[in-house]
C-alpha cells in the first residue's frame, strides 16, 4: 500500500466515495488514525458518503472503531454514510462498535454527582423492567413448550434431562450434605449458648427443627443450586449463543427452548426438592451432633422432643417452596443465558446478574410463602 493510503477518495459533486485498502490493525495505527481524522474534518458539503470495505484484508477491533468513527463524523454533519463490502467475518465486531453509545458517557462527564447518580437510578429501573418481561415472555415460551411435548410425547429429549438432573442433583449432594450439615451445628451451637442463660436448653431442639424444616433448609439448598446450576446455566446458554448454535438451531427448525430451556428447568424441579429433603436432613443430624456432644441432650432425647416440636405440615411447608424456588431459578438463569451478546464482558456480566437476581428472588418468594401459610395456618 503506497503512502499509507487506507482509504481512497472519489468526490463527485456532493458525493463522496471512499475505497478502503491494506490491514486496518493496531499495527499500523498512527498512520490509520490520521487519516481517519483528516477524513472526518473535511468534506464539509457532502450529503452522501459511500465507503467499500471490500478491499480491506484484515480488520480488528481497533481498526473497526476508527471506521465507526468516520462514519459518525459524516452522519453528524447532516450526511448519509452506507458502509459496502464488509466481510461476514466482521459484521458482529462492527455492529458493537455501533452499539457504543458515546453521547450517555459525555452526558454523564459533563453532569453533576447529582444527576448522574439519577439516572443511574433511573437506569437501573428500566433494566428490571426490562427483566421482568424478559422473565414473563420466557414463562409464557415455556408453557408453549410444555404443550407442545404433551401433544407429542415422543420429541421431548429424555436423555438430556436425566443427563441435567445428574449435573443439578446427583453431583451437588456432597456440596449440599456439608454446607447444610455445617449450618444446623452453627444454628444448634448459637441456640445452645444463648439459651442456656435461660436454662431452656431444651428448646433448641425446637428452633432447629422448625427453622430448618420450615425456612432455611429449603433456602440455603436453593441460594446453593442458584451459585451452583443457575451461574451454570446461564454460561452454557451464553456460550452456545456467542458460537451462534442458538441461531443454528433455529435454522434447522428446533425450539431452543424446548432443546435446551425445557430439560434444564425440569432438571432444577426435580431435583431441588430432593436436594432439600437431604440438606435438611443433614442439618437436623448436625444439630442433633452438636446438642448431644455440646449441649449434653442425648439423642433420644433429641429426637423425642423434636417428634413433639415439629408436625408433618412442618416439614410439608419446606417441601412445597422448592419446586416453586427451582422454577424461578432457571428461568432467571436461561433468560439471563439467551440474553448474553457476542463478547466475553457480556458473558461475564449475565452470569453474575443471573445468580444475583435468582437469589433475590429466592428471598422474597421465600417471605411471600411465609406470608402465605402463616394466613392459612400452616
Amino acid at each position: 500500500m503506497k503512502n499509507g493510503q487506507f482509504l481512497r477518495e472519489n468526490l463527485q459533486g456532493d458525493r463522496l466515495a471512499l475505497t478502503g485498502a491494506g490491514v486496518w490493525t493496531a499495527a499500523d495505527a498512527r498512520a490509520l488514525e490520521a487519516q481517519i481524522d483528516r477524513l472526518g474534518r473535511s468534506h464539509p458539503a457532502v450529503k452522501s458518503v459511500t465507503i467499500d470495505m471490500a478491499p480491506v484484508e484484515r480488520l480488528d477491533t481497533f481498526g473497526a472503531w476508527l471506521l465507526e468513527r468516520l462514519v459518525r463524523a459524516f452522519e453528524a454533519r447532516g450526511g448519509k454514510v452506507e458502509v459496502t463490502g464488509l466481510k461476514a467475518d466482521y459484521r458482529g465486531l462492527i455492529d458493537e462498535m455501533r452499539a457504543v453509545k458515546l453521547d450517555d458517557l459525555d452526558r454523564r462527564r459533563g453532569g453533576t454527582p447529582l444527576s448522574y447518580a439519577l439516572s443511574s437510578i433511573g437506569e437501573n429501573i428500566v433494566s428490571v423492567g426490562h427483566s421482568f418481561v424478559a422473565i414473563v415472555n420466557m414463562f409464557g415460551a415455556l408453557v408453549t413448550a410444555i404443550l407442545r411435548v404433551l401433544k407429542r410425547p415422543l420429541s421431548f429429549r429424555m436423555t438430556s434431562l436425566i443427563h441435567q438432573v445428574d449435573m443439578v442433583a446427583w453431583r451437588a449432594v456432597p456440596i449440599v450434605l456439608l454446607i447444610t450439615f455445617l449450618i444446623g451445628c452453627i444454628i444448634a451451637q448459637q441456640g445452645l449458648f444463648h439459651f442456656r442463660k435461660f436454662g431452656a436448653d431444651v428448646y433448641v431442639v425446637d428452633m432447629v427443627g422448625i427453622l430448618v424444616l420450615r425456612e432455611l433448609g429449603v433456602l440455603i439448598v436453593c441460594i446453593m443450586v442458584a451459585g451452583r446450576s443457575g451461574s451454570a446455566y446461564t454460561a452454557e446458554l451464553g456460550s452456545m449463543k456467542m458460537r451462534e448454535e442458538i441461531d443454528a438451531l433455529q435454522t434447522m427448525g428446533f425450539d431452543p427452548i424446548e432443546v435446551l430451556v425445557l430439560p434444564r428447568i425440569l432438571a432444577l424441579i426435580i431435583g431441588v426438592p430432593i436436594l432439600t429433603f437431604i440438606g435438611s436432613m443433614a442439618a437436623l443430624y448436625g444439630g442433633g451432633l452438636v446438642c448431644w456432644l455440646y449441649g449434653g441432650i442425648a439423642p433420644d432425647i433429641f429426637l423425642s422432643r423434636l417428634k413433639e416440636s415439629i408436625a408433618l405440615n412442618t416439614f410439608e411447608v419446606g417441601m412445597i417452596k422448592a419446586p416453586f424456588m427451582a422454577l424461578v431459578i432457571g428461568v432467571v438463569a436461561c433468560v439471563e443465558g439467551l440474553a448474553v451478546k457476542g463478547s466475553a464482558e457480556s458473558l461475564g456480566r449475565q452470569t453474575t446478574a443471573s445468580v444475583v437476581e435468582a437469589i433475590f428472588l429466592v428471598i422474597v418468594m421465600d417471605g411471600l410463602f411465609a406470608i402465605f401459610f402463616a394466613s392459612i395456618g400452616m
